[in-house]
């Protein structure tokens, strides 16, 4: 029988995108013929290590409305003239494309998989007329689809409510992390005789905590803290390192591939995940980055949103910051470093944690939907 073809498609790069290679994984190891469609950058690194086909456009703009018109049309024309049995779409900058190809090939199944409340992220509030064209877009959009899916249950109650839909979800859970070797501290240039923490992610943007944290060193003693991935307050990061002189405390590793960062990560003795409840997308956030964590056995440091308490104090894996500042954090982070055997429990809690939020589990629910 011959396979499936399906086009999944996202406007980022592919390179950092671990929810989507692992959809891809699962589809591809399910007998689908997969082709993972994005786009390149100039700094782009090359991707060789997928075992399904990737595609990725090179566009004349990069940024704003005209990237994103860009990138749809583009999109638009090749899933019409490309042959495909299921078209599945990630967020709502690429489901334009998408459904209006699916309306000119009837035969062809939509999926869309919804990573966030796409009009409440602080780019688009921050200009409501930009906002309002993602709004019609979804308005017009989402009532229509068959089959839909989210990466919790907050974001699932939200979208349900307010189209009437059945939304599954599919969270956005670490696989069981096998390393196939872990590089020692000497290797990583990491210190021996130092505490370690760690804020990891390709969206370190602002309202996600990333100047609290670096202000935290201050008062936090003896300890590196690593900030790896990338995002727009980076550069303003940087900054404040240099103004407060912090740079023997704070430093920046950029992107690097999974396992790479999954060794940083093995090495801290505490994740942080600190983004702010000033929007509806970032107070039902669940961060990937979490499960990262426990899946190393990291304990977890979180601001106090509904999805992130959820699994932290299910299962005894961190500690939930008292406040938002500075301040806070590094309370939270000494009163944790400096009391060993409470750090080893939630390290152990970390291990078993994992045997239960991972995405051999997750991934049944992605059975009912692509395996009928």
């Amino acid at each position: 029988m011959k396979p499936k073809k399906i086009i999944v498609s996202v406007t980022n790069d592919l390179y950092t995108d671990q929810r989507v290679h692992k959809v891809c994984s699962f589809l591809y190891e399910n007998k689908y013929d997969v082709l993972l469609v994005g786009r390149k950058l100039k700094d782009s690194q090359e991707i060789t290590d997928r075992s399904y086909e990737v595609k990725r456009f090179k566009l004349l703009f990069n940024k704003g409305a005209l990237f994103y018109a860009n990138y749809n049309l583009r999109l638009f024309l090749f899933l019409l003239f490309n042959k495909a049995d299921v078209l599945l779409s990630n967020d709502l900058d690429s489901l334009l494309a998408n459904y209006c190809a699916h309306r000119l090939k009837r035969k062809t199944r939509l999926i869309y998989d919804t990573h966030e409340l796409f009009t409440e992220v602080p780019e688009l509030t921050a200009r409501p007329k930009v906002r309002n064209v993602w709004l019609m877009i979804e308005e017009w959009i989402f009532p229509k689809l068959e089959t839909v899916y989210t990466v919790n249950r907050s974001i699932a109650d939200i979208y349900s409510k307010k189209y009437k839909k059945e939304v599954r979800i599919v969270r956005n859970v670490s696989k069981l992390w096998h390393p196939q070797m872990i590089l020692s501290k000497k290797e990583l240039n990491l210190p021996e005789d130092k505490n370690i923490i760690i804020l990891q992610g390709s969206g370190i943007n602002v309202d996600r905590g990333g100047e609290e944290a670096v202000m935290a060193m201050k008062d936090i003693e003896n300890t590196l803290f690593l900030i790896i991935g990338s995002g727009d307050v980076i550069p303003h990061l940087k900054e404040l390192v240099k103004e407060n002189g912090l740079d023997e405390k704070v430093r920046f590793v950029g992107r690097v591939p999974y396992d790479q960062m999954m060794n940083y990560t093995y090495h801290s003795d505490l994740g942080l995940s600190l983004d702010k409840d000033t929007n509806p997308n970032y107070k039902f956030s669940l961060p990937n980055k979490i499960f990262d964590y426990i899946h190393t056995t990291t304990p977890v440091i979180s601001s106090d949103l509904i999805e992130l308490k959820r699994v932290i104090e299910k299962h005894n894996v961190g500690r939930i910051i008292p406040e938002h500042s500075a301040m806070g954090i590094a309370q939270t982070v000494n009163s944790l470093l400096n009391n060993p055997s409470l750090l080893n429990e939630l390290k152990e809690n970390c291990k078993k944690a994992a045997q239960i939020e991972n995405w051999e589990h997750e991934s049944k629910v992605l059975e009912e939907m692509y395996l009928d």
